[in-house]
């Protein structure tokens, strides 16, 4: 039996029709604050708000009561927002009674979402990351600062509790036809910023490969931390010509005050911190996940991008009409 935290997320919606199309899976408990729009006759909704105090109380209650076994976390925001406070209440805080409550329940797995972001983007950075390099991202920027705190709360588990399975899936940034997040806001614009004098190179994973991941997850034992990525990698520019948008290439300090003052006015899809991923590289090696869990994607980085752009230009259509007299 699988409980699935996030379950009205798009990875939580997916995962959770996945799971009722398996006939190996007899049950699903869905938390959240609102149902998936999947849930079919396996599964069972809760409404749980992680952010309020003491929930892990509630979330061991549920899972022992439903006699879970398995747990796939994806109780993560896939955008940065404008509420700190309550991203770190959901991710950081979260996360640390989602474990608790695992443990009282005594689960035997648990599978959660993390992003290769988290790796941060910095000029010494080798050509591909492995799951040994450390996370830089910011903590200045608390779109990474909770999630960091979240891994350091699924490796205390992993140290403490060895009988149970831990498996970290850190997800390049997600494309695909109908996901929305951090990405697909930035392409989704006619003209987008780059640096001047950089273009960096850039992996994507698509969204069908990212959910096969997690139920590739439930199904194996695979402890560990793995880096989940499309196959091959593209220039910032290749990508934004593929999307079929313009380029607005800014000097470096004129990109990070106009980014920082669109921030605060809330009129730009993203905090001043990631402009460094338009810089330098940032890309992840997905062989652990390959020999280790026999994760293979059937999408290559490029025609995650292709079909991202397939659907963004009947999105692009239907505006136009939509704003046409």
């Amino acid at each position: 039996m699988v409980a699935v935290t996030g379950a009205s997320s798009f990875l939580g919606t997916n995962l959770i029709g996945v799971l009722e199309e398996d006939p190996r899976v007899d049950r699903i408990v869905a938390l959240d604050v609102r149902p998936p729009r999947t849930a079919g006759p396996k599964t069972r909704t809760y409404e749980v708000d992680l952010t309020k105090p003491a929930i892990d109380a509630r979330l061991s209650e549920i899972m022992v009561a439903e006699g879970a076994t398995t747990l796939a976390h994806l109780a993560f925001l896939a955008s940065p927002g404008h509420a700190p406070a309550y991203a770190h209440e959901l991710e950081s805080v979260g996360t640390m009674h989602v474990l608790v409550a695992a443990q009282q329940a005594k689960l035997r797995k648990v599978v959660a979402w993390s992003q290769t972001l988290l790796y941060g983007a910095h000029p010494s950075n080798p050509n591909f990351l492995t799951e040994r390099h450390p996370l830089r991202a910011p903590t200045s920027e608390p779109y990474f600062e909770s999630k960091l705190e979240a891994e350091a709360e699924l490796a205390k588990l992993a140290r403490r509790s060895p009988s149970t399975v831990v498996t970290v899936l850190r997800t390049a940034a997600i494309l695909g036809p109908t996901v929305r997040n951090v990405v697909t806001r930035y392409l989704a614009h006619r003209i987008v910023p780059t640096l001047l004098g950089f273009d960096p190179l850039v992996q994507f994973v698509h969204e069908v490969d990212a959910i096969g991941a997690f139920k590739l997850a439930i199904d194996r034992d695979c402890p560990g931390v793995f880096n989940i990525v499309g196959d091959g990698v593209l220039p910032l520019s290749t990508v934004i010509k593929l999307a079929g948008r313009v380029p607005m290439p800014l000097p470096h300090p004129l990109a990070e005050t106009l980014a920082r003052t669109l921030w605060v006015a809330q009129l730009a899809g993203a905090p001043p911190a990631f402009f460094s991923f338009l810089r330098f590289v940032s890309v992840a090696d997905g062989r652990k996940a390959y020999e280790e869990m026999g994760f293979s994607p059937n999408y290559s980085t490029r025609e995650a991008v292709l079909d991202f752009t397939s659907a963004q230009r009947l999105r692009d259509v239907r505006l136009l009409q939509e704003t046409s007299p």
